[in-house]
């Protein structure tokens, strides 16, 4: 008798990668399509704020991540604001690989160096290779990002939130009685372009540096998100990240920190995100910060800056995700959630 073998097509992921930019962002979405969403590039090739020389290092761990991906070149570029830490990275990246689309919040405030220095000469830095993209879209909330199998929608630009809550959102916020956490830089974080993607039953949200009231807004007196699985911490988890109403809207079953040994990882959150019940927590860093209290081991993906390791993620349709440790090579999977 002879018998016929059907090999079932494996089922697709999405995958997310949360790349070392010592402090800075820089995340790779991968739709299960095969469509790519870049998420920020990290600082220049001469350093935030050009005092400090890093030879390229932040594209090289991009781009590492795109070939691991095996992408030949991106559909999506998102910059979530105009600091350094964010931008810089742009020019070294489309030098290596091609760009479709540039997504951002348009333009900088002229006195953006008032709050971080070097502001201005970053966006023209960008913007002059903006400007040679095949399509720029500026970003509105409620506008979705065109990316075949996902829903992706702003929540967050220039300032502005959305106003009419996502599906699971909409309830009053009891946690808002919390006191307001004030931004602790208050020209370009809170202008951040911020998203949330979900993926079937996956939901993942990155609002870049958001701070200040635009966050406050995304949560009180009502939550407009509803729950996600995996939050990547507001402004690298500094301590105006300390939100509880966020996190009490959200609800997420792992939180990430994009934080470096001393950048962003602020006392504040840690001590928030100690205190919670129910919430993984993964840093891309060890933190130095005083006050601050590390996770375990097993969850921070570099434990100095000699090494730049990703923590990656895969989710599955039913909402199931795992995290994969790329100093380990270990693995953690988490059930679909039971909401």
């Amino acid at each position: 008798m002879t018998l016929t073998l059907f090999a079932a097509a494996a089922a697709k992921t999405l995958d997310i990668y949360f790349i070392d930019v010592e402090g800075g962002q820089s995340t790779l979405i991968v739709t299960p399509e095969g469509e790519s969403l870049l998420v920020d590039t990290g600082f220049a090739g001469q350093g935030f704020n050009d005092t400090l020389t890093n030879h390229g290092r932040d594209a090289r761990r991009i781009i590492a991540a795109v070939h691991d991906a095996r992408l030949q070149r991106l559909d999506y570029l998102l910059i979530t604001h105009f600091h350094g830490d964010h931008v810089g990275g742009v020019v070294d990246v489309a030098a290596q690989i091609s760009i479709d689309t540039f997504i951002d919040h348009d333009t900088v405030p002229d006195d953006a160096d008032r709050g971080v220095p070097g502001t201005l000469d970053a966006f023209k830095l960008y913007a002059g290779v903006r400007d040679k993209a095949r399509r720029h879209i500026v970003a509105k909330p409620g506008d979705r990002i065109s990316l075949k199998g996902v829903d992706a929608t702003i929540v967050s630009s220039a300032g502005e939130t959305i106003r009419t809550a996502l599906s699971g959102g909409g309830t009053r916020n009891a946690t808002c009685a919390s006191p307001f956490v004030a931004a602790n830089e208050t020209r370009e974080n809170p202008r951040s372009t911020g998203f949330v993607l979900q993926s079937g039953s996956f939901r993942f949200a990155d609002l870049g540096d958001l701070s200040g009231q635009p966050l406050s807004d995304l949560f009180c007196p009502t939550d407009l998100l509803g729950a996600v699985d995996v939050y990547l911490v507001a402004h690298h988890g500094g301590n105006d990240a300390a939100v509880p109403a966020a996190f009490s809207a959200l609800k997420p079953r792992v939180s990430i920190f994009n934080n470096g040994e001393t950048k962003g990882g602020g006392a504040d959150t840690f001590k928030l995100l100690h205190s919670l019940t129910g919430i993984d927590v993964w840093q891309l860093h060890r933190t130095r910060n005083a006050g601050a209290v590390n996770f375990e081991e097993e969850h921070i993906a570099n434990l100095d800056e000699t090494t730049g390791h990703w923590l990656k993620l895969n989710a599955n349709s039913d909402g199931s995700f795992t995290l994969t440790n790329g100093r380990t090579g270990k693995t953690k999977s988490y059930p679909k959630a039971a909401r």
